[in-house]
C-alpha cells in the first residue's frame, strides 16, 4: 500500500464547536464567521418550524449549466414566529417566496435568506410556502468533495449530470432548511432535463412525462424521512436493469442505473450489491427504506451515500479504484464505493447526526461495516486483518469530534480510526452475538432519526453494560493512541498507561510466553509475576507499546 497515497485519500474523504476543556482533552481553536453559525447551528428562525414535505421542481438545462425551478416547504408551526430562514448558496438567486399567493419580503445575509411570513403562524398548523430560484449553481471541482453539479460527458459525448454537496450543504444547489438536525418527513422530486436523458433520483418513479419542449420530466417519490445532502439528481443516458432481494422485512427491489456502454460488465459488476444486502441486515438489521427500493446508479464521480440513490463511479473495480486499503488483500475482494456508500443507508440516512460535529456517527460506523462485510463472508479472522492493516494509517492530527454550531466536521480519522475504536469496543464486549444484537438495536432505536454523540455513547453503554465515558473521551476527543510502556526485570513485569486522559483505564488481551490474558493497565506504575519476557499486545485493541 503507498502510504503517501492513502494519507492523502485520508484527508480528502472527509465527506464531506465548542472547546472542549475537561480532563487535559485536546483543544483546537479556530475562526469562525457570522455565515458560519447561519449555517451550522439551529438558529431562532428554524427552530419555531418542523418540516413535513418537500416538492423540488426544476429543469436543468445541461447545455448552459443551468437550473431553474422551485421549491416548496410545507412546515408544523411549532410555536409563534413571523420570521423563517431558508439557506441558499451563491451564485444562484431566489427571485421570489410567495405563501397563499402573496409576494413576501426576503432580506438576504449571504447564503442565509430571511423571509418575513405576513400571515398569522397558528401553533401546530401545517403550512407551506414557495420559493422560486435559478442560476448557473457552483460546479463541483472535485466532487464528491467540495460539492455543487458535476456537468461531464460520457465517451459517446452526451450529457452525464451528477449533484453532490455533502458538507458543503444541499443549499449548494437547491433552496432548503439546510441543517442536519431536522429532516423531511416525505419528498417529491421533479427533474426536467432533455429529451435523450434520463434523470434518477431517490425514491420511486412515480411518473414520466414527455413535454412540447423536447424535453422529459420524472416525477421521484421520496416515501421515508431523507436528510438533505441526501437528494439528488443524476442525468444520463441510462439503461436499467434489476433484481428482487428477499430481505428481512420481504422482497426488496434493487434497481441498477448504468450508462448504456457499460451494461454488460456493471450486470457481472454489481453482484457486490446483493451480497451486501445480505450481509448487512444480518449485522444492522432490515434495510431501512424499503418503501423506496434501493438503487445503484453511476456518476462521473467516486460516489455517495444518497438515500436509496447510492451513486457509483469507482470504474467498475474492487477496492478502492483497484487499491486495498488493508494491505492484506481483503480490500480486493470488494467494489469499496458500492459496499461503503451502500453501508451509509443504516449510518447516515437511517441514523443521522444532528451536527456535522459528529460526523462520526456516519464514518466510523460505516467504515467499520467493510470490515464487517468482510468477516460475514471470509470468516472473522479476515474481518479483524483488513480493520488492523487499515488502521495503520491513522493520522491522528486532531480529534475526530469537530466544532458545534458552525458546521465544520473533524479529522478525517472518523474514518480508519474511528472503524478500529468500535472494533476495540467490540473486543471489550467479548460476546459476538450479543454485539450483533447492539449493532441491530442502534439501528432499531434509532430509526430514522437524527442524533447526538452522547445518545450513542450512552446507548453503548447501557447495552454493553460498560461504562464508556473515558473511552470516548479518549478515541473521540483526543489524538493520542493509549499507549502500553513496560520493562521487564527479574520475571516482573511493570506497566502503565501512557498517552491517555485521566482515568482512563481500559483493558485489554496480551500474549505472554503464548499465553492469553486480560491486563488492566492505568497511568500509575502496575507489577505482576512472569516468566520469561515475550509481551505482545492483541492487535484488535487500538493500543500501542512501548518496551523501556
Amino acid at each position: 500500500m503507498n502510504k503517501i497515497f492513502l494519507s492523502a485519500l485520508i484527508i480528502t474523504l472527509i465527506a464531506p464547536f465548542t472547546l472542549i476543556n475537561a480532563q487535559g482533552l485536546l483543544q483546537e481553536k479556530h475562526d469562525f464567521t457570522r455565515q458560519d453559525t447561519l449555517r451550522g447551528s439551529i438558529t431562532p428562525e428554524r427552530e419555531w418550524w418542523d418540516l413535513t414535505y418537500y416538492h423540488l421542481d426544476i429543469k436543468v438545462d445541461p447545455d448552459n449549466k443551468y437550473i431553474s425551478g422551485k421549491n416548496t416547504v410545507q412546515y408544523k408551526v411549532l410555536k409563534p414566529h413571523n420570521l423563517l430562514q431558508i439557506d441558499l448558496q451563491s451564485p444562484l438567486q431566489i427571485t421570489k417566496v410567495t405563501q397563499n399567493g402573496k409576494n413576501l419580503e426576503v432580506k438576504h445575509d449571504g447564503n442565509a435568506h430571511f423571509v418575513t411570513l405576513k400571515d398569522t403562524q397558528v401553533v401546530g398548523e401545517v403550512n407551506s410556502l414557495e420559493i422560486h430560484y435559478k442560476g448557473n449553481p457552483q460546479v463541483a471541482k472535485n466532487a464528491p468533495w467540495d460539492g455543487g453539479f458535476s456537468w461531464k460527458k460520457d465517451t459517446n459525448g452526451k450529457h452525464f449530470v451528477a449533484t453532490s454537496c455533502q458538507g458543503l450543504g444541499a443549499s449548494v444547489w437547491w433552496p432548503n432548511k439546510d441543517h442536519m438536525y431536522d429532516e423531511v418527513d416525505s419528498m417529491l422530486i421533479s427533474v426536467t432535463n432533455p429529451k435523450g436523458l434520463m434523470n434518477v433520483s431517490n425514491g420511486r418513479l412515480r411518473k414520466l412525462e414527455e413535454n412540447n419542449d423536447n424535453t422529459v420530466t420524472s416525477h421521484w417519490f421520496v416515501n421515508n424521512p431523507i436528510n438533505n445532502y441526501g437528494v439528488n439528481v443524476n442525468i444520463g443516458d441510462y439503461v436499467r436493469f434489476s433484481e428482487v432481494f428477499d430481505g428481512e422485512k420481504g422482497n426488496l427491489d434493487m434497481d441498477y442505473y448504468v450508462l448504456r456502454d457499460n451494461l454488460e460488465k456493471a450486470k457481472v459488476h454489481f453482484k457486490d450489491a446483493p451480497k451486501m444486502m445480505k450481509a448487512f441486515e444480518h449485522w444492522f438489521g432490515p434495510y431501512p427504506f424499503y418503501e423506496d427500493g434501493f438503487k445503484l446508479v453511476e456518476v462521473p464521480y467516486l460516489g455517495m451515500e444518497h438515500q436509496s440513490s447510492i451513486t457509483y463511479g469507482n470504474k467498475y473495480m474492487k477496492g478502492y479504484l483497484g487499491r486495498d486499503f488493508s494491505g492484506y488483500g481483503w480490500g480486493l475482494k470488494f467494489d469499496y464505493i458500492i459496499i461503503h456508500e451502500s453501508g451509509h443507508e443504516w449510518f447516515a440516512n437511517n441514523i443521522t447526526y444532528k451536527d456535522i460535529a459528529d460526523m462520526w456517527i456516519h464514518e466510523s460506523f460505516t467504515t467499520y461495516s467493510e470490515n464487517l462485510f468482510v468477516e460475514y463472508y471470509y470468516g472473522k479472522k479476515a474481518g479483524s486483518e483488513y480493520v488492523i492493516g487499515s488502521g495503520k494509517n491513522i493520522q491522528n492530527d486532531r480529534p475526530i469530534i469537530g466544532h458545534y454550531n458552525v458546521n465544520k466536521e473533524g479529522s478525517g480519522d472518523m474514518y480508519l480510526k474511528g472503524a478500529y475504536m468500535i472494533h476495540t469496543l467490540r473486543q471489550l464486549i467479548e460476546d459476538d452475538k450479543k454485539w450483533r444484537m447492539i449493532l441491530r438495536g442502534l439501528n432499531e432505536t434509532f430509526y430514522h432519526k437524527t442524533v447526538t454523540t452522547k445518545e450513542v455513547e450512552d446507548y453503548l453503554s447501557k447495552t454493553s453494560g460498560i461504562d464508556l465515558t473515558e473511552f470516548f473521551n479518549q478515541y473521540l476527543r483526543d489524538v493520542r493512541i493509549p499507549t502500553l510502556e513496560y520493562k521487564i526485570e527479574n520475571n516482573t513485569l511493570k506497566y502503565r498507561y501512557t498517552n491517555i486522559i485521566e482515568n482512563f483505564d481500559m483493558p485489554f488481551i496480551v500474549t505472554i510466553n503464548n499465553k492469553q490474558q486480560w491486563l488492566f493497565p492505568k497511568a500509575e506504575w502496575k507489577t505482576m509475576s512472569i516468566k520469561g519476557d515475550d509481551i505482545k499486545i492483541d492487535e484488535n485493541f487500538l493500543v500501542y507499546s512501548s518496551k523501556l
